[in-house]
């Protein structure tokens, strides 16, 4: 590990691997919370001018102008009343401007609270009935100085010296760019529709279908309209622009034919051809293990983007370096890393996990990323081989830091650990292991994605779940592996034909089951946090733990043989 820096990344991607430089834990980048500011309750809780409307549609209506580096225009916002109140809240972050606010072409009365907005209707709303609001904004948003870790919009230029413009704001949020309501808990349910004017020289592509163009000669411009009709998250509405080309194929999926397009810098269109060949791998190898693509009705798009890539829900963006692995690494030091490209499968991942299956706060984040870091343990077993996946997964365990819980803080907005990714998916591996069964495995991931199709979850949700359909509690397990820093520490000794097993360095009552191997024959031990006895065929036999459970193990009477 010593040429090895690990930086935390702060918004739904992945852990960052620099192959050179001192073992470091950037853990800054993630967003801990050493004090609770009002602005973080107003953010991250569902307070009660939020709780009382649902979300409809959107229909943000913008203009970018490169040069200028800004963004204006309008959000159209439909909602459902809930509740009898008359009062909303809604976010748009500095420097952003939010200028008026009309409904029914009345300006209502709105006020600042840093940067969320309190919205103070003109009439009271029969529960049931629906409305809209329109948002007018203007303004430079915030620039991303290292997307996308940080958040914002990035402004450089193609080799050409075209713009070449892009939005990323998971952890920062869609806020910071366009007022929405900025909280993970509910998505317009019926959609929305994108339309961005650029200059007539570019294109932008955004989430869904492009239903129109229109062409403004005079102010020489065009407005790309893009319709999304499925619910989509805050942070996956995005903006792409640039000098694009497209070329895309058909898929024939679970639901149907699915429509495969990618959008690419013109000098790149040859290497693209090549690359995404592991787009529709990608889309064959995940429906075998979850299930149909979330969003056949808005399709499956691969976008170019001038930072690493991100979920955008079906308008996945993409900065490879059109090459495998992770810009070129292998995450796992195994060699199996460097058999895809990383940024295709794990970001595509995220249409299952993030986009279909959504976490109801931030701090259950890691049902976003542990699913999709093993999905790309799954993409290599479905191509590769189980061999390949299993050698894949463990090394990724050199990533694990075990700083800080991979659950954060409910309600202030607050992200957990960055080992949500590798930590996470070596969870889920294990928690596989003591399933036992890979059809019952299988069943299980396909299972959410079908019983939880388009819904928002809680931790809650997801642990309840795999236990009932395994037939296992998993209970301790979560506890240990996502609310505790510690590993569990398998401690045992032999002596004769007597072995004495319990685990340690784990919290109370902790008692997951463990596969271990005694001359070479398979036994399942049920280890608790008590010293418990094994009764053995032969004296002093060699003892090889199940490598592909995350755990340590230790022979307090001697060292134990690694399997």
């Amino acid at each position: 590990m010593k040429n090895i820096a690990i930086i935390t990344a702060k918004v739904g991607l992945f852990t960052l691997l620099s192959l050179s430089g001192p073992l470091s834990i950037a853990a800054e980048l993630f967003n801990s919370k050493s004090s609770v500011s009002r602005q973080d309750i107003l953010r991250g809780s569902i307070t009660p001018e939020r709780a009382w409307w649902d979300l409809g549609h959107y229909h943000l209506d913008i203009k970018v102008d490169p040069k200028q580096r800004t963004i204006s225009g309008k959000n159209t916002m439909k909602y459902r009343v809930l509740a009898e109140k008359n009062r909303l809240q809604i976010e748009l972050q500095a420097p952003m401007k939010l200028d008026k606010v009309l409904q029914s072409g009345k300006e209502l009365l709105v006020e600042k609270d840093g940067y969320s907005y309190f919205i103070s209707l003109q009439e009271q709303h029969d529960i049931g009935s629906e409305h809209e609001l329109v948002m007018y904004f203007s303004g430079t948003p915030q620039v991303a100085i290292r997307a996308p870790w940080d958040g914002g919009i990035t402004w450089t230029k193609d080799e050409n010296g075209l713009d070449f413009i892009a939005s990323s704001n998971q952890g920062v949020g869609a806020s910071i760019w366009w007022p929405n309501k900025d909280h993970a808990y509910d998505e317009p349910d019926n959609g929305a529709l994108i339309s961005v004017e650029v200059p007539e020289h570019l294109v932008d592509v955004s989430n869904g279908r492009l239903i129109k163009t229109d062409h403004n000669k005079k102010a020489k411009t065009k407005t790309y309209h893009w319709q999304v009709v499925n619910p989509i998250n805050n942070y996956g509405i995005n903006i792409n622009i640039g000098d694009y080309v497209h070329f895309g194929e058909k898929y024939q999926g679970e639901k149907g034919q699915l429509d495969m397009d990618y959008w690419v810098l013109r000098n790149n269109l040859a290497k693209a051809k090549t690359q995404f060949k592991d787009a529709k791998r990608t889309i064959e190898a995940l429906e075998h293990w979850f299930g149909p693509y979330p969003f056949y009705e808005d399709s499956f798009k691969l976008v170019e983007a001038p930072y690493l890539g991100m979920e955008h829900q079906s308008s996945v963006t993409y900065g490879n370096g059109y090459q495998n692995g992770y810009l070129g690494n292998d995450r796992s030091s195994t060699g199996a890393g460097m058999l895809f490209d990383f940024i295709i499968v794990h970001e595509s991942g995220h249409e299952w996990f993030a986009n279909n299956i959504t976490h109801n706060d931030v701090a259950d984040l890691w049902i976003h990323e542990s699913f999709t870091n093993y999905s790309e343990s799954l993409f290599l077993e479905y191509h590769f081989g189980k061999e390949t996946a299993y050698k894949y997964t463990r090394g990724q365990r050199l990533n694990i830091a075990n700083h800080a819980p991979i659950i954060g803080e409910y309600n202030i907005h607050s992200e957990g650990s960055s080992d949500m990714y590798d930590k996470g998916g070596n969870m889920l591996h294990t928690i596989r292991q003591i399933v036992d069964n890979d059809d019952t495995w299988r069943d299980i991931l396909r299972g959410l994605n079908k019983d939880f199709y388009h819904k928002i979850v809680t931790t809650n949700d997801i642990e309840q779940y795999i236990s009932d359909k395994s037939a296992k509690d998993f209970s301790k397990v979560f506890d240990q592996y996502l609310r505790d820093i510690r590993i569990p520490t398998f401690e045992y000794f032999i002596k004769d034909k007597t072995m004495k097993i319990r685990w340690g360095n784990v919290i109370k009552d902790f008692d997951m089951p463990l596969k271990v191997y005694i001359n070479g024959e398979e036994k399942w031990l049920n280890p608790t946090t008590r010293w418990t006895t094994v009764e053995l065929k032969n004296d002093n036999p060699q003892l090889v733990v199940e490598p592909n459970f995350y755990i340590s193990s230790q022979n307090v009477l001697g060292s134990i043989k690694n399997k």
